[in-house]
């Protein structure tokens, strides 16, 4: 059964936008970003995905804990970040579409922190904002059925995967699958659906925009609740995702390094043969002699092959 929700010409509008925004991200050579800025955004997703479920760490502290250094502070604030360190090095692992790949993150997420860590409640639950109940999730037999419809819609839907991923995390936090880690497993997933499509969302900082916009992505959620259909939650969170990747573009004097453009370029050619001018075209920024010396660096550190000579040369990866 599919989810409810309306296609509002808001949404149509903001996914225009995104889609154009994801076209001059390819243009500029950011779909995936240089190697530093990419660890930057991931400590920040890190660092806001856990400040919104309570987590007291820094974002200095948790550098210190991607750079292996020695940290002081509450051991489950400590271990939720190794945790999502984890998880996220995982992410190629992950099938987007698998109800038991979905359980294996939560393992991941939740190791230690919950007896019951990627395994489905097997009791009710309430959540409570203030002295209220906000809402009363499905009783725990619901819970398998409700998460096979949901990814089913995931897997066969045929709506644009931007819109299918917020609805996919509304549905999912609405369903409550687990004792706890919800809501981490909800902006986790829509990551991981996103950038099945589009590999420049592994690395936005989206939860960074969605911690400054706390108050209103949880009233997003619940309008949502209220009116019964993810509506009002696609248009926050397809707004949130316009906003990253306008901030991923306003990076001023972005330069690429040779093993940014080797990485970048393998994620275009794939498994396929190229020659130095294929590999020049997608970087005219570059100069030939740039080119040759990338490929040369490439070849001599086991990265790619070569085969032919002169004008006969090509490459692959390996």
């Amino acid at each position: 059964m599919k989810p409810p929700y309306t296609i509002t010409g808001k949404i149509l509008k903001l996914v225009a936008s995104i889609s154009e925004k994801i076209g001059a991200v390819n243009s500029a050579h950011l779909n995936k970003p240089p190697a530093e800025l990419r660890k930057k955004n991931r400590i920040k997703t890190i660092h806001s995905s856990l400040v919104i479920e309570g987590n007291t760490l820094t974002i200095e502290q948790i550098t210190a804990i991607v750079e292996n250094k020695r940290v002081i502070g509450p051991k489950k604030d400590i271990l939720e970040v190794k945790n999502a360190m984890a998880v996220y090095d995982y992410l190629d692992k992950l099938n987007p579409y698998s109800f038991d790949s979905f359980c294996e993150a939560h393992g991941i997420l939740m190791n230690g922190l919950i007896k019951s860590a990627g395994r489905l409640r097997n009791k009710s639950v309430g959540i409570v904002k203030g002295s209220e109940i906000a809402h009363i999730a499905p009783q725990s037999e619901m819970l398998k059925p409700l998460m096979n419809d949901l990814f089913n819609y995931l897997k066969n839907d045929d709506d644009l995967f931007l819109i299918k991923s917020c609805v996919f995390h509304y549905e999912m936090e609405f369903i409550h699958p687990f004792i706890d880690g919800n809501g981490r497993m909800g902006r986790l997933w829509q990551t991981l659906i996103l950038k099945d499509t589009y590999p420049v969302f592994e690395y936005l900082p989206i939860e960074t925009l969605i911690k400054e916009r706390q108050e209103k992505y949880f009233e997003a959620l619940g309008r949502s609740d209220i009116t019964g259909e993810s509506t009002v939650f696609i248009e926050f969170m397809l707004e949130i995702i316009l906003e990253s990747l306008e901030e991923l573009l306003n990076i001023q004097n972005v330069s690429l390094s040779n093993i940014d453009r080797i990485n970048l370029f393998k994620s275009i050619i794939k498994d396929d043969y190229f020659t130095r001018k294929e590999y020049l075209k997608n970087f005219r920024e570059i100069s030939p002699a740039t080119a040759s010396r990338d490929l040369k660096f490439a070849t001599e550190n086991g990265l790619i092959e070569k085969t032919g000579d002169k004008n006969t040369t090509r490459y692959k990866y390996k």
